[in-house]
């Protein structure tokens, strides 16, 4: 664990962090937004299988939103990643992963994890694939919806990133890639 995560404590969002989470979202400027509302509705509803990261004050510096997958219920899909942007490249978004996903293993009985990421989102597939990695995973890749999928205007593809059965981390404190706002 880095100094910059020593600081930080991971653990569920709360109503009230939602709009400091629709605000990462937007100053990502790589995350889809989704509406202010869709957030607090997350920090509410979806708060056992997500994470926030907190500053010394309290304050939320990164979040993970994500929920298990209902016709799959071994199997956590991570929705969005975000880490403010005066803390990327500091292995954060790598520690709320593992603490998410350890988590929702304990509470939930989860053996897979599963993201959707955009080609060239490179952040995102190195957080997702050294995840894989320290988790000694498969990690099978597929397109999930192609472009044309997508009513609203041109979309790169999404491609499902399908981890697991998982197994206990390889090595601790493993760094994520540097600007880690990761999927979608």
């Amino acid at each position: 664990m880095t100094p910059a995560q020593a600081e930080l404590q991971i653990d569920r969002p709360r109503v009230a962090d939602g709009a400091a989470l629709w605000r990462m979202a937007r100053d990502s400027q790589v995350l889809d937004l989704n509406s202010s509302y869709s957030y607090l509705l997350w920090c509410r509803d979806f708060a056992a299988t997500s994470a926030v990261a907190r500053d010394g004050r309290g304050e939320p510096v990164g979040f993970i939103t994500g929920y298990i997958r209902p016709d799959r219920p071994d199997t956590l899909l991570v929705w969005q990643v975000a880490v403010d942007n005066a803390l990327r490249g500091r292995g954060l978004a790598s520690a709320m992963l593992d603490s998410l996903t350890a988590r929702t293993v304990a509470e939930h009985g989860l053996t897979a994890v599963e993201t959707t990421i955009s080609p060239g989102n490179t952040a995102s597939e190195r957080l997702f694939t050294s995840f894989a990695q320290r988790h000694r995973a498969p990690l099978e890749r597929e397109v999930l919806f192609a472009t044309e999928s997508f009513p609203d205007g041109p979309h790169d593809p999404e491609v499902l990133y399908r981890i697991g059965p998982l197994s206990a981390p390889a090595t601790a404190g493993a760094a994520d890639a540097p600007g880690s706002p990761a999927s979608h």
